[in-house]
This record gives C-alpha cells, sequence and structure tokens, in this order.
C-alpha cells in the first residue's frame, strides 16, 4: 500500500486529516498512514464530551480534546501510542467488516513478532490485554478504518484524563485498567523500539518498501489544514455538539452550601438555578440571564461572577470555586434522554 505522511503530532490538525482524507482523497488502491498525537482525548462522534473528560486535568496538563469523525468512545493519545489509518475503495457500507480490516494491522504485528490476536468485534489484544482499539466510518464508496497501537502509553494520564474521579479512587482506576490494556513494549523483543517497531510496520505495510508515498499537493495540504481551523480545533465542533444534557453539582464553601443544576444544548447554558443557604445580600437571580447562552466552562461563568463582584449574590463565596463547579464529569452529567 502507498502511504501518506500526516503533519505533525498536532490532534486538530491530525483528526482533520482523517476526515478530509476520507471525504476528499478517493484513492483508487488502499493507502494507509502511521501518525501520533502529543497528549489529546479523542471522543467519538456521539458522545457527550463533557462527560468524557476531566477538565480540570485536561486544562493543568495541556491536552488537546478532539471530536473525531467516527463512532465509538473516548480514547487517550500520547506519544507513546502510535495510530494508524486505512483508507480503502469499498463498494457500500455492507461490505463493511472490522475483522476484515483489522486484519492488515494483525499481520504486520505478527511479522515483527507481536503475537497479538483479534478480539471481539474491533479490539486487538496481547495475553488477553487490550492493545488497539478501532473505529471506522463510511463515506461516499470509501472506508476510513483507524485505530491506535499502545507501544508505551502513560496509563496514569490515560485515567486522570478521561474521567473526573476522586483522588482516592484514581490508584484503583489505574490498576484496574492495567489489568485490561497493554502495552506492546511489555511484550515485544528486547531490542525493539518505538522507532523501529514504527519502520517494521512501515516496510510491511508497503509490501517490504516497494509502495512509495502518496504525496499531497500543495491545494489538499490547505484543505486540511483549512478544516483543522474551522472545525476540528473550534469549541462548537469539540465541546458544542454533545447531546443536550442536565448537570447538577453541590459543593460546601465556608461562605455556605450550593447546589447548581443547568439545561445544557449545543454547550450551552439554557437554564440554571442556584439553590442553598448561602448568605446573598441581594438576589441572584438579577443577573440569571447573564448565564443563558454562555458556554458551558467555567471560564465564562466566572466572567459574569467577576463582573458583578459588588452585587454579593452568593456572599463571601469565592467566584473562582463557583465557577469551578461548572468542570463537568461523568458524575453530575446525565444526557436528557435519559434524565
Amino acid at each position: 500500500m502507498q502511504y501518506i505522511k500526516y503533519f505533525g503530532t498536532d490532534a486538530y490538525t491530525n483528526i482533520a486529516m482523517d476526515s478530509w482524507l476520507l471525504y476528499h482523497l478517493k484513492p483508487d488502491q488502499p493507502v494507509f498512514s502511521l501518525w501520533q498525537n502529543r497528549n489529546a482525548v479523542i471522543v467519538g462522534r456521539n458522545q457527550n464530551t463533557f462527560a468524557e473528560v476531566n477538565q480540570d486535568f485536561i486544562d493543568e496538563h495541556h491536552t488537546q480534546v478532539v471530536r473525531r469523525v467516527s463512532g465509538g468512545g473516548a480514547v487517550f493519545h500520547d506519544l507513546g501510542n502510535i495510530c494508524f489509518t486505512f483508507f480503502v475503495p469499498v463498494k457500500s457500507s455492507a461490505e463493511v467488516d472490522f475483522h476484515k480490516f483489522v486484519r492488515p494491522m494483525y499481520d504486520a504485528l505478527h511479522e515483527v513478532g507481536i503475537e497479538a490476536e483479534i478480539s471481539g468485534r474491533n479490539d486487538l489484544t496481547i495475553d488477553g490485554k487490550k492493545i488497539s482499539g478501532n473505529a471506522q466510518r463510511y463515506a461516499g464508496g470509501y472506508l476510513m478504518h483507524h485505530g491506535t497501537l499502545l507501544w508505551n502509553s502513560d496509563v496514569d494520564s490515560m485515567v486522570r484524563s478521561l474521567n473526573v474521579a476522586d483522588e482516592k479512587f484514581i490508584s484503583k482506576a489505574a490498576k484496574s485498567v492495567r489489568a485490561r490494556v497493554g502495552n506492546i513494549k511489555d511484550y515485544a523483543p528486547a531490542d525493539l523500539t518505538l522507532e523501529k517497531f514504527w519502520q517494521a510496520l512501515q516496510y510491511y505495510l508497503t509490501d517490504e518498501g516497494r509502495d512509495t508515498e502518496y504525496v499531497l499537493s500543495d491545494q489538499q495540504k490547505k484543505g486540511i489544514l483549512d478544516l483543522r481551523d474551522q472545525q476540528f480545533a473550534t469549541w462548537d465542533w469539540n465541546y458544542g455538539t454533545s447531546p443536550k444534557f442536565n448537570f447538577t453539582n453541590h459543593e460546601k464553601f465556608t461562605g455556605g452550601a450550593i447546589d447548581v443544576s443547568a439545561n445544557v444544548d449545543q454547550g450551552r447554558i439554557q437554564a440554571i438555578d442556584f439553590r442553598g443557604d448561602f448568605l446573598g445580600v441581594r438576589d441572584w437571580r438579577e443577573i440569571k440571564d447573564r448565564f443563558i447562552g454562555l458556554p458551558f466552562d467555567p471560564d465564562a461563568v466566572y466572567q459574569v461572577l467577576h463582573a458583578n463582584v459588588g452585587g454579593h449574590y452568593f456572599g463571601s463565596i469565592d467566584d473562582h470555586g463557583l465557577a469551578a463547579m461548572f468542570s463537568a464529569g461523568a458524575k453530575n452529567v446525565q444526557e436528557e434522554e435519559n434524565v
């Protein structure tokens, strides 16, 4: 197969590239790419981003969050992980079969001495541990099949990035993930580095180096970068396209307890309520309308609170602490149809 070089390790660019190539490349024969993202969480097309990520950890560790066009669950990428994508002409979506398209990577792993197995619908495993997850999207006669190969990924960062969890549960969660997920490095020959592993996969998939690079034109590259900037690097795509959900949270401060609730649609607050025994001098409902339409984001909420600092709506409760309550987690996000 011919191969395509992705542009670097920026997740916004790489996920945009996956999408652009699916809809616009239109190759006569299958092509593939091996690529990497620096720290990123990639959420499935139909997922609620707010419920999938630990936003505080994401922000602190400069982790990108990007929504892909294929389905499935959220995954963590880092430079200990190799991503792969196949673009394959397929006459109809009825011909799409996960096992058929997982097979090339399965064969490549065996060729370099990795005894992987195909497990379930779309996973590759070693010794019962998942080392690769896969997803697909069909459009206009072409299938994009992409997935991950965990070479030496940081499991602690994976656990902390994907869900909000109390610190006392982090160690237990990481232990559980390690029991289910494996790093290929632990099963590889001792002299096989990530770079050598990459080169070996590339060599095998290009028919022992006989197939050449599919070189993109400057116009094609511009189309990819434009798509990155206009869609895949935007808050509206990565967060705003999340399903409708209801949000609740509770916190105790020295100035009183507060329960917050919000209805969120397209990532923006549609309704909001604050309840509790806080000693507000004025009724917070005076500024209620200023929250409506805001992005569901602690910084956006803080800007409203801070602009009305003289209102004493929430007594002595700190604006930063109150805004931080709007950092979403799976424990307090419930999709509307399930309420």
